[in-house]
Order: structure tokens, then C-alpha cells, then sequence
């Protein structure tokens, strides 16, 4: 256990580097806040299913678009009957003659302002499946706010 002065848990060693390959070296510890959040779901049910979107992303297209300006993460897939089809997100589409149409970006999440997809997937930790959270997305040029109860990535 990583513990600070006060004694209380912050922590939970992993693993450490050690070029020696005594107890000597670069320490790995799992956050508290991390523990906490996923111990209780690994005793309930054997396994951890993380918060989930229900959408699809690619972090090379958001990486792309950020550098024509348009930060966030683009939804380009969407799981028919998961949270993000339930609160009506549009995803991007390939028209039959090969256009592409822009679907939604997500440009928030809770409180957290949402540049790219390591953001999402960092907001997205903080809750866990069940929890309703705001998501602020742009379509079509403008900025809406939709409420989005989470689902679980199992």
C-alpha cells in the first residue's frame, strides 16, 4: 500500500523498475480513487466494465480535424441500443455517392471541456455505468447539451 504522512491510502503498489534488480527503483502505483472506483465492481461481479458512450471514435480523425481548428472527439459509429443511439446522437455517414456527412463532436462531458479522445476517455472515468451526464456536443455548427445516462463498455 502507497500511504502519505498522515497515513491515510493513496495508493496501491503495482509493480517497480528496478535495474538492479533489488527493491531499489522507479515505483508504479494504482491511484486510490482508481481502486475505489473498481474494487466494488470487481467484488460484485468478478469483472470491471468501465463507463461507456456506446459510440465509435477514431483518435487519428479527431487528430486531423484538431488541426484544422475543430477540437473534440467526432462520433463516427454508433451502438444501436446504447446510450449515445438513446440520446439521439447523430454519427458521421458516407452518402452513397462518397461524401461525407458530419456527425456530432463531443466537445464536453460533465464539467470537463473534451479536446480529444484521451480527454473522453479520462472524463468518462470519473463515473460509472448508471450515472446521467451532460454531454456538449456541436451539430451542424452549433452547440447543444444532451443528457446521457452511461452504459458499461461489457
Amino acid at each position: 500500500d502507497l500511504l502519505e504522512s498522515a497515513g491515510r491510502l493513496i495508493g496501491v503498489n503495482t509493480a517497480i523498475y528496478s535495474p538492479s534488480g533489488g527493491s531499489a527503483g522507479i515505483g508504479f502505483a494504482v491511484p486510490v480513487d482508481t481502486v475505489n472506483r473498481v474494487v466494488p465492481q470487481l467484488i460484485a461481479h468478478g469483472r470491471y466494465a468501465p463507463p461507456s458512450l456506446g459510440i465509435r471514435f477514431d483518435p487519428r480523425v479527431d487528430a486531423a480535424l484538431a488541426g484544422n481548428g475543430a477540437a473534440g472527439v467526432l462520433v463516427l459509429g454508433i451502438d444501436p441500443k446504447g446510450p449515445a443511439a438513446q440520446a439521439g446522437l447523430i454519427p458521421s455517414r458516407l452518402t452513397s455517392d462518397g461524401r461525407i456527412v458530419v456527425g456530432d463532436r463531443i466537445v464536453g462531458l460533465g464539467d470537463t471541456k473534451i479536446d480529444d479522445a484521451s480527454d473522453l476517455i479520462a472524463a468518462l472515468e470519473r463515473y460509472i455505468p448508471g450515472n446521467t451526464v451532460d454531454l456538449l456536443i456541436t451539430r451542424g455548427g452549433q452547440q447543444l447539451r444532451v443528457a446521457i445516462a452511461l452504459g458499461s463498455s461489457s
